[in-house]
């Protein structure tokens, strides 16, 4: 039976590979700390991993260490694969499987996959369509870097390594800048696990066009990419996204000057052995500028929105790669899938969650947040009170069922 170490299962990802090394019969290893696993586990993903799992205690803040303990873990428990389940942890896994001499990435460009700013500089010095992007690490230097690279308003502003639109702005002029610059700044240790963040901001030509995601599956160093999907996000100021559509209606043209670019983007940062997301725009011109790339699954269970669409188990792909399989990356199903989050008008305590109805199209809706629970102020991902999953045979009836939906769901908060 081979054995797959997979580093943090928190998150929605983790279940679902979790879920896939059971059905290949493999055994898995999870490694989190303890007091994460305390927190933030829920009682299902604690049930699966004493169910047919085990568990190993790290400390992910001292990355050193955790090399050192898990290698030495690995080699005495044989391990034949690695995996992350958490994208801040995905350097790790490159440099852990590199010396386990294990399918991986490159560890010499593992950063340029979680790094913003390192991850422009790729695309820079690899020729690919992305914005225009400078990194500064004050607000003298932001300006000075803005006006040198003749950037113009309305530039975006992020931090460099923060996940799930945290943080990230869409700003018109000096003073918005400067307030986007102290949120994008004010987090340098990610949390639960305390890793130290690179406190650069980055700054990014804005580009227009419509917004769309693709995955890609990397064996062997050989770059084959999926098809492209809807990514929706809030308009103004601050960019959360709100739901996906699998697959995207594009032409087959626009879809692929898509692929093309995103295999690019996962070669010039060192996607070898393994799955990257990338989102991406496509222009009114028909080009594309990459947005940004990490070496992982996508969340938001997009993976479970490609199984039921396409019967593509991308969870299943990635643990294959990582032992050392041949994955399977032909669709087996030809209807499509979404979700939409539930967001609060304003943040506070969430009272109810009304008008959700029957609608043929819905397979499923959960609520995140209970009656009583509070919620953040919209803004980013972290606002989400519940969503809703969509599955019919085309991405047209699945956009038009949500649309009725979500006008339909009144969110009180008090």
């Amino acid at each position: 039976m081979p054995k797959l170490l997979l580093l943090e299962a928190m998150g929605n990802t983790g279940e679902y590979i979790l879920d896939a090394a059971r059905h290949l019969n493999a055994e898995i290893i999870v490694v989190t700390h303890e007091d994460v696993h305390e927190d933030w586990y829920s009682p299902t993903l604690k049930a699966k991993i004493a169910e047919y799992g085990k568990l190993v205690f790290a400390d992910f803040s001292d990355s050193e260490g955790a090399l050192r303990q898990l290698k030495e873990l690995a080699r005495a428990e044989g391990v034949d694969g690695v995996v992350a389940g958490w994208e801040f942890l995905t350097p790790l896994v490159a440099r852990l499987a590199a010396d386990l001499g294990l399918p991986g990435n490159d560890p010499t460009r593992s950063l340029s996959c979680r790094n913003k700013r390192i991850m422009a500089r790729a695309f820079t010095e690899h020729g690919i369509p992305a914005p225009r992007t400078v990194a500064a690490r004050d607000l003298g230097e932001a300006y000075t870097l803005v006006r040198s690279a003749g950037l113009t308003y309305p530039v975006v502003v992020k931090p460099s390594e923060q996940s799930g639109s945290w943080g990230v702005s869409v700003v018109s002029d000096d003073e918005e800048l400067a307030d986007a610059f102290v949120v994008a700044q004010s987090h340098i240790f990610q949390m639960p696990h305390g890793i130290p963040l690179d406190p650069h901001v980055i700054i990014q030509e804005y580009v227009g066009g419509t917004e769309f995601s693709i995955e890609t599956v990397a064996v062997r160093g050989a770059v084959t990419p999926l098809f492209p999907y809807d990514k929706f996000t809030t308009g103004g100021a601050k960019r959360a996204e709100y739901g996906h559509t699998v697959p995207a209606e594009l032409d087959a043209a626009q879809v692929a000057v898509l692929q093309e670019a995103a295999v690019a983007a996962a070669r010039a940062v060192g996607i070898t052995n393994g799955v990257a997301h990338t989102e991406l725009k496509l222009l009114p011109d028909g080009t594309t500028r990459i947005i940004e790339l990490g070496a992982r699954l996508p969340g938001d269970h997009v993976v479970a929105l490609m199984r039921q669409a396409r019967g593509i188990d991308e969870a299943r792909i990635y643990v294959q790669i990582a032992l050392g399989q041949e994955p399977v990356l032909t669709p087996t199903a030809d209807t499509a899938a979404g979700i939409r989050f539930l967001t609060p008008p304003r943040g506070g305590t969430l009272r109810s969650v009304t008008g959700l109805g029957d609608c043929d199209a819905v397979a499923l809706s959960k609520m995140t947040v209970p009656p009583g629970g509070r919620v953040r102020a919209p803004g980013d991902n972290d606002s989400r009170v519940g969503y809703v999953i969509l599955h019919a045979d085309t991405a047209a009836e699945v956009n038009a069922a949500a649309a009725q939906v979500l006008a339909n769901v009144s969110i009180e908060v008090v």
